[in-house]
């Protein structure tokens, strides 16, 4: 025969491994949403150039669509930037040190542009596009990359690809 206590310390392991299970399956039955958001390329522009150093920063700004019915948050942004078809670096946007509540919120059916200063560095292989974004020629932009993205419960990171121009 079972002792009473046995009974209740059984029942309370078996509720709350009933929770946690719960909560997995709760959390992890948004991430069909969050797949359904949409990032592409807005603008590329030149913020300030730097001759000595051949360095040049540049404004790179992302529109994000929110087709759900959640406020969510966008907590990393990582892309390779392509100009006329040459890759010329990388670019990192991150929210991450920042509580969740201070984030940008990107609202339920609505969009939010978030912007990234992106560091040109001058060299052999990108001269010819270097100078083509220097001195404002018309240059076809790509972004590939991946972002992440959150709700208040789970978080999924998503590929993309992107053309501007």
């Amino acid at each position: 025969m079972v002792s009473r206590g046995k009974v209740v310390i059984i029942a309370a392991f078996a509720g709350l491994g009933f929770m946690m299970v719960f909560f997995y399956l709760y959390a992890n039955s948004f991430q069909g949403d969050l797949n359904k958001v949409t990032i592409r390329l807005e603008s590329v522009n030149i913020l300030d150039e730097n001759k000595l150093d051949k360095r040049a920063h540049l404004n790179v700004r992302f529109y994000i669509q929110n087709p759900t019915s959640m406020v969510l948050t966008v907590s990393t942004i990582n892309y390779e930037l392509y100009a006329n078809g040459n890759n010329v670096g990388e670019g990192h946007f991150t929210t991450e040190d920042i509580p969740e509540a201070g984030r940008p919120p990107l609202f339920a059916n609505d969009n939010l542009t978030l912007s990234n200063t992106f560091e040109l560095v001058n060299d052999d292989k990108i001269s010819k596009e270097y100078l083509a974004i220097t001195t404002n020629q018309a240059v076809k932009y790509e972004a590939k990359g991946q972002i992440t993205i959150e709700s208040f419960l789970t978080a999924v990171t998503k590929d993309f690809d992107s053309t501007l121009g």
